[in-house]
């Protein structure tokens, strides 16, 4: 009974201390693609992701009644650094939608100016909202009517001690008319905060800790149930918990008793609510994250430790070193990371699967009627035999003194010439090894999708070539021969097909730098450079994040610059948040059932060299 009464206590209280407007609320997931184009055409820096921000503590004054709910003490704003535009997740500030979607707007709008850092938190947001104005005066109107319903919304200035409505009024003031207050007024308490500006202490974590990537992770099991929550949470390092120390915090009627904080091990216990999991997050100012102490049970860890030297592939050489771009340092580090060919040690001559061959038929015939037909080729120099017309036209001409010389006298019958060739790429790392649909593995896919593909190309003579990478430090970037532009798609090439297996990390930018390359040096009037993958670029030390994306999208800029035609095929969902920066608007696609890949690429493939 007790518990019930606090549920509609609780449920009453929250619901009497509510000021924002869920009916109205408008969803980053909903906008995002809308803000991320016009943070980039507006001049934000294309390189950055649009992702939801971290809810901080304000420590502004609340009312008695935000007080008994224990709401109102955390808020999200918008920010900026080198890898993000972090946005609220949700915004739901004004009773009307269209308000709260023109926040949004407004928000990436002025983040897409120049931040001077070395502003006060006051000063800056004026000077920014003046400059954004003043370039784009079209979003006066917009602005003007965000002030308005914010206005509304703030403090009344009588019901503030004078300190605080001093602040509060220059506050307002600065809304009105943006650089017209010089500075902010010192108050004990912090002011409201000001969602139409920036945030004036973004929650940067400034420890050593080191990034957990995602191909760093247990492959999840079939059957297991992913909950994807967009809000971001603020993280820490930490160790395993042992479970021995620290005392038990507890309540006593209304004494309250000091004690100290212990860390609980959320690892092993899973939730099998998902709601009550998540909301239990929700509670977490801070999410605690450490690795598991506990013994493995063997001393071969796949995904971090490189196999022991009679169980890995065979290298091919002593390694080639390749350059790596800094965008830090807008410069290429010189023979920074070391690419090291190999060859599938165990790989023995397979037929083509079972489960494929009637797929593979049907696509051989497909792309057989698709071979340019054999036509005859008149007015060669030479040929298999006399061009009758040609002949004639000689005889004319030098009965009447008018001779060409560039006349050819002969006619061959051949087909047509399909001048290009194709260098596939596949990711080979360790998050291929994942499950699709609970039916089968990423890599199961690859694999499939490169039988298939070899298949089609078998049947027009195209030249081609596949190679498989991953990577472990910028020190071994593994580069996998599966076929070489010289050697025949045959037995021997399905066996290595059928050897590839996941492991390790994406370092994209060498392993497109080696293929491009290769590729260059078939001298063809069309060379493809086609990339297979399911994530982003990422590594173990600082190839993650923007990093790995700058160095990637240089690595095709100078894959360009050789005459090639780079193209993606990914089956990563969000790859929209960053392969449009990396590879450009129309130099990819995402396959949204992963399953259809072995079919589709090889379609793929004829569409991109006009085939169809």
């Amino acid at each position: 009974m007790e518990e019930h009464v606090g549920q509609l206590w609780h449920r009453l209280i929250t619901r009497a201390a509510a000021t924002h407007y869920p009916q109205a609320a408008v969803e980053l997931t909903e906008i995002s693609k809308a803000v991320g184009v016009l943070f980039r055409a507006l001049g934000g820096d294309g390189g950055l992701r649009v992702e939801a921000t971290t809810a901080t503590a304000h420590g502004a004054r609340r009312t008695w009644l935000h007080r008994i709910a224990g709401t109102h003490q955390q808020v999200e704003l918008c920010w900026r650094d080198a890898e993000l535009l972090r946005l609220p997740a949700r915004i739901d500030w004004f009773p009307k939608k269209n308000l709260n979607r023109d926040l949004y707007l407004w928000l990436a709008a002025l983040a897409a100016g120049n931040i001077d850092h070395s502003l006060p938190w006051f000063e800056l947001n004026q000077e920014l909202t003046k400059k954004t104005l003043h370039r784009f005066p079209g979003l006066q109107p917009r602005y003007e009517r965000l002030v308005e319903a914010l206005l509304a919304l703030r403090p009344e200035l009588r019901h503030l001690p004078p300190d605080e409505a001093a602040a509060e009024q220059a506050i307002q003031q600065a809304l009105r008319q943006p650089g017209s207050v010089a500075e902010l007024p010192a108050a004990k308490r912090p002011a409201q905060p000001v969602p139409l500006w920036l945030h004036p202490s973004p929650p940067i974590n400034t420890s050593s800790d080191v990034t957990v990537s995602d191909d760093d992770a247990t492959t999840k099991q079939s059957g297991s149930e992913t909950v994807d929550d967009k809000r971001r949470r603020r993280g820490e390092r930490t160790e395993m918990p042992d479970g021995n120390k620290g005392l038990l915090a507890f309540r006593l009627e209304s004494l309250f008793s000091m004690a100290d904080y212990t860390k609980v091990d959320r690892c092993t216990d899973d939730e099998e609510d998902t709601e009550a999991a998540k909301k239990a997050l929700d509670d977490m100012d801070m999410v605690s994250v450490a690795r598991d102490n506990k013994p493995a049970k063997t001393s071969l860890r796949f995904d971090l430790d490189l196999p022991a030297p009679a169980y890995d592939d065979t290298p091919l050489g002593e390694g080639i070193l390749l350059p790596e771009w800094d965008y830090k340092m807008q410069q290429l580090r010189p023979d920074y990371c070391c690419l090291q060919p190999m060859l599938a040690t165990t790989a023995q001559p397979v037929a083509l699967p079972s489960n494929l061959k009637r797929t593979a038929h049907h696509l051989r015939r497909q792309f057989e009627a698709l071979i340019p037909k054999r036509v005859w080729h008149k007015g060669q120099q030479d040929g298999s035999e006399i061009d009758l017309d040609a002949y004639l036209l000689h005889v004319t001409e030098r009965h009447s003194g008018r001779v060409s010389a560039e006349r050819g006298l002969y006619r061959d019958f051949r087909g047509g010439s399909r001048d290009l060739a194709c260098l596939l790429l596949a990711d080979l790392s360790l998050s291929t090894d994942a499950w699709v649909n609970n039916k089968a593995r990423v890599i199961e896919i690859i694999r499939d999708s490169l039988f298939l593909f070899a298949e089609s190309l078998g049947a027009t003579g195209d030249q081609f070539a596949m190679y498989g990478f991953s990577s472990r430090h910028r020190s071994h970037v593994r580069f996998h021969t599966i076929k070489t532009f010289e050697q025949s798609y045959d037995a021997t090439v399905r066996g290595r097909i059928q050897a590839i297996k996941p492991g390790f990390y994406t370092r994209m930018g060498t392993a497109i730098r080696h293929a491009s390359t290769l590729l260059s040096q078939q001298k063809v009037s069309q060379p493809l450079l086609l990339l297979l993958t399911d994530g982003k670029p990422n590594d173990l030390d600082q190839y993650e994040g923007r990093y790995g994306v700058e160095d990637t999208r240089m690595a095709l800029h100078e894959a360009r610059k050789l005459g090639l035609q780079p193209f993606c095929v990914t089956i990563d969902e969000k790859a929209s948040d960053y392969l449009p920066h990396i590879f450009g608007t129309n130099s990819y696609v995402v396959i949204r059932n992963p399953s259809e890949l072995p079919r589709e690429l090889p379609l793929l493939y004829a569409r991109l060299t006009q085939l169809t």
